[in-house]
């Protein structure tokens, strides 16, 4: 088997401090009736990107409050994530043309995973489109199935949602997290905002001396404006996009532009974008591409703290957790208008949408000159993150959902 193990617990009551113990004692009630009842939580990788890092924060939690949650990774071949990966553009609208092979290696994988994970627990939660396929090795009526899907399905390639359409009806619920993304479907549909951990290492405070060295490590002047996009190397997180607003933002002001972030184990293309950014940067000193490992929270979390502006200039977006990550740090967002970065960014309110390249240089101007404004931007954003985007409540709407399909046992 494949359990993950988390390190680095956080107990549920130092959740207090931020939400108070009113909720902490809210969440202890609401579980007590799952007490000892099976969970688990199937994803495609462990490390990167916004679904593991919620998974490693959510399970723990869970835990605590007595339910017995895993959390299960999928394997698969290069092949496997080859096609997910595609299936994952294609699912956010991008041009894809399938072949019959494709939906195979996808089948194979499914039924070769089905034999080795555990699919008996009470409350079975599949996250994405690379493990829906599992629904098929249920045993009938045996437990209660749900699908997570955290992408973007708005626009979704036809051929793809369609051979998806096999699978996602046959799940006792789904959850989206926009109600954009939401489908015809016959099941239950939920709307669950993903989250971010107020006290991990990646968002909690940090010494400014230690800030300081983290800029210094990577060459990053502290006296200049910062403009920092944290993002994976994925062509749908357009950091070549974000260079070129970058550059005409550049003629007005003297700033730096840091691009960072990693790869995700099903995710091939990370390499191939990183050089296409590092092409794109054509050698200037002041654009900073950092390539960095999954487990380097507390960079991440210094980079952002240091940043004059946070970019998010996503051409499709399933939400955007560094969004919320940003917005918690109290920074002033530009971001695109994309997926569920509308329900973070309320335009003029959290932060500053928009819709293309030259937009984006425009809004970062507009609060490079206006940082009143931008810190107004900044606070309000910090309270939007702390009513709606916290992993607390995710915790919650998954017990209300465990709690909810149990009355059918």
């Amino acid at each position: 088997m494949s359990t993950i193990q988390i390190p680095g617990r956080i107990p549920l009551d130092d959740y207090s401090s931020v939400i108070g113990a009113g909720e902490v004692a809210e969440l202890r009630t609401l579980a007590k009736p799952l007490v000892g009842r099976s969970v688990v939580m199937i994803n495609s990788t462990a490390v990167g990107g916004g679904v593991a890092e919620i998974l490693n924060r959510l399970v723990p939690l869970a835990e605590e409050l007595g339910i017995n949650i895993r959390w299960e990774v999928m394997t698969g071949g290069e092949d496997f994530f080859e096609v997910t990966k595609a299936f994952h553009n294609a699912l956010h609208g991008a041009p894809y043309h399938p072949e019959p092979r494709h939906f195979e290696i996808f089948r194979a994988y499914n039924e070769k995973n089905a034999k080795r994970l555990p699919l008996d627990a009470e409350f079975m939660v599949i996250h994405d489109p690379q493990p829906a396929g599992l629904i098929s090795y249920r045993e009938k009526n045996a437990n209660h199935w749900v699908w997570r899907c955290h992408i973007d399905l708005s626009h979704p390639h036809p051929a793809v949602w369609n051979f998806l359409e096999n699978y996602v009806p046959h799940y006792d619920a789904a959850i989206f997290s926009s109600p954009e993304f939401a489908k015809q479907l016959p099941i239950p549909q939920y709307l669950f905002h993903p989250a971010i951990d107020p006290l991990s290492e990646k968002n909690r405070d940090l010494p400014p001396e230690f800030i300081l060295d983290v800029l210094a490590r990577y060459g990053i002047d502290h006296l200049r404006p910062i403009l920092t996009q944290i993002s994976r190397f994925d062509r749908l997180k357009d950091p070549v996009g974000v260079i070129r607003a970058y550059r005409i933002v550049r003629r007005y002001f003297d700033c730096q532009l840091v691009l960072a972030g990693g790869g995700a184990s099903d995710d091939p293309e990370g390499a191939t974008v990183l050089k296409e950014a590092q092409h794109a940067a054509e050698g200037d000193p002041d654009i900073k591409l950092l390539e960095l490992p999954a487990w380097a929270p507390l960079e991440v979390n210094a980079l952002q703290r240091a940043s004059t502006i946070v970019i998010q200039k996503s051409l499709r977006e399933g939400f955007g957790l560094t969004v919320s990550e940003a917005l918690w740090k109290k920074k002033p967002v530009v971001a695109s208008a994309v997926g569920g970065i509308p329900t973070q960014i309320i335009h003029k309110h959290t932060g500053l949408l928009a819709h293309s390249i030259e937009g984006t240089a425009y809004q970062i101007r507009f609060l490079l000159s206006h940082p009143d404004i931008a810190g107004r931007l900044g606070e309000r954003g910090h309270q939007h993150v702390k009513e709606n985007f916290l992993i607390t409540q995710n915790l919650k709407r998954y017990l209300t959902l465990f709690l909810n399909l149990g009355k059918s046992s």
